[in-house]
């Protein structure tokens, strides 16, 4: 580690990265600062890189620390290394970018240098940005639920991947939910490995009544683990395996074993307590390149689900433009509002008729 003025140099993997204000506090609460940030990533660094590896990254940026504003960075810096690979992505919009795509821990050091907390990288690899390599599950506890809850449905969903010809790999978002990934065969496009979600979202829902929901509106979810199938639409991204997360104790997304799922607690992990955790049991997510499963039961479910329960498309993300086959984008209370709003309009409609029609006879 060397010094120069207010900023020092650390190694990264035998790369100089230049880290500006180390001193300038991020976690005012634990009184951590960007270089507590920037040691924990260098701690995890071969589990962090493997996770982003070659995948288009959205970063989540606190330059003033989590106190301070925020931005995502989709398009890449204009200062960006040219030993930082970028890779060229089409949002749902038709517009384009050109993302970073971390190859070496390095190019992670260079981003929480920036002030990037959080590392939100495609299901893709540059390669090929239009054919998802993960499918990725995200167990959201609603009010009234948390983490253990969102447990027990993990249970279960390992089942229903299993039934599939899936197996996942778990780990904590660094709040109160549970992410599940998928190494899949880069065959299917983004609508079908998110006709897929649903697919397993739906039989989670079946297998659990009453404490799994796929309803995209919150109204109706009710106290239940919310199976997040749009996470997996286009240009919509979970944080990465070993991110650092925005909340005052500075926790991080940690990849779990799943006889660990239950007795763990997200808080237990944290840019101070993980690097103990990894230097012990290396990056439990390791083995997933080695792995790419298919989706084809998956698909045959959602089809099964569509021809025998006439259950097809569900609503995309408010910012989408409206997607082919999609259901009525309005939530359920304001479409009922809207009906009866129709409906007393025919009701004053059929008056006035009524009313013109005796006035005609009596104008006769």
């Amino acid at each position: 580690m060397g010094a120069s003025g207010n900023a020092i140099e650390l190694d990264a993997g035998g790369r100089t990265v230049r880290l500006s204000s180390p001193d300038k506090v991020y976690f005012p609460e634990r009184g951590l600062t960007k270089l507590d940030v920037a040691q924990y990533y260098l701690a995890v660094g071969d589990g962090i890189t493997r996770a982003l590896r070659n995948r288009p990254t959205t970063l989540e940026r606190y330059p003033e620390g989590v106190e301070g504003e925020s931005f995502f960075q989709k398009r890449a810096p204009k200062n960006l290394p040219d030993w930082i690979p970028t890779a060229h992505i089409e949002f749902p919009s038709g517009r384009t970018a050109d993302e970073i795509c971390p190859t070496e821990p390095a190019a992670v050091l260079w981003a929480a240098n920036l002030g990037c907390l959080t590392f939100h990288p495609w299901p893709v690899r540059r390669e090929d940005t239009d054919r998802p390599d993960e499918l990725r599950i995200d167990l959201d506890p609603q009010p009234g639920t948390d983490y253990h809850h969102a447990v027990i449905c993990a249970h279960e969903l390992r089942d229903v991947l299993e039934d599939l010809g899936l197996r996942g790999w778990p780990k904590t978002s660094g709040g109160r939910g549970l992410h599940v990934f998928v190494p899949i065969e880069p065959r299917w496009t983004f609508t079908e490995v998110r006709r897929c979600a649903i697919a397993i979202g739906r039989e989670l829902e079946q297998r659990m009544p009453g404490k799994v929901t796929t309803a995209w509106w919150k109204e109706e979810r009710g106290e239940r683990i919310f199976v997040d199938y749009n996470q997996t639409a286009r240009d919509r991204t979970i944080a990465s395996a070993y991110s650092v997360r925005p909340r005052p104790h500075a926790p991080v997304s940690a990849p779990l074993r799943w006889d660990e799922i239950d007795s763990a607690e997200p808080r237990d992990f944290d840019i101070t307590t993980m690097p103990a955790r990894y230097a012990e049991l290396g990056d439990l997510h390791a083995d997933m390149d080695d792995h790419a499963f298919t989706l084809d039961a998956a698909l045959e479910l959602a089809d099964r689900h569509e021809h025998d329960h006439g259950l097809g498309d569900m609503p995309y993300p408010p910012d989408y433009p409206k997607m082919p086959g999609e259901p009525k984008r309005v939530q359920p209370s304001r479409a009922k509002h809207e009906d009866a709003k129709h409906e007393d309009a025919k009701h004053e409609d059929a008056k006035h008729e009524c009313a013109k029609h005796k006035d005609a006879k009596h104008e006769d």
